[in-house]
Formats: C-alpha cells, sequence, structure tokens
C-alpha cells in the first residue's frame, strides 16, 4: 500500500497506525498522529484502519527556546 507519510510517498504492508509506527521504528517519537488532516487518538493506533493514499502524519513535540 501507498501512504503519503509527513510528505513523503512511502510503499508500506502495515495495516494500522501502530503496525507503521513499529515498522518505522518510531513509537518512541511520535506524541501525535493525524490521517487526513484528522487526529488520531493514541489509544486508537492499533485498530486504526490505513487505506491507500492516506496522508499521515505523525507530530514530535521538541522542547526549545
Amino acid at each position: 500500500m501507498i501512504l503519503i507519510i509527513n510528505g513523503e510517498t512511502t510503499e508500506t504492508h502495515s495495516v494500522s497506525i501502530q503496525d507503521l509506527l513499529d515498522e518505522l521504528d518510531m513509537n518512541d517519537k511520535v506524541m501525535a498522529t493525524a490521517v487526513n488532516m484528522n487526529v488520531v487518538k493514541k489509544e486508537n493506533w492499533s485498530t486504526f484502519a490505513l487505506s491507500e493514499n492516506d496522508k499521515v502524519e505523525f507530530l514530535q513535540f521538541v522542547g526549545g527556546g
């Protein structure tokens, strides 16, 4: 399946957000996720089904000053 992840076209076999995070080894880095501009709650990541051409945004919070 083809997904657009943070603006980059990516081919994956992942079927859920959690599968995708595992595949990309990003579990410890992502704080929030949006699919097609809709925020998906963390408790739904393992059950949220991804579809062909979904636009996935993984958001990380960075401190600074």
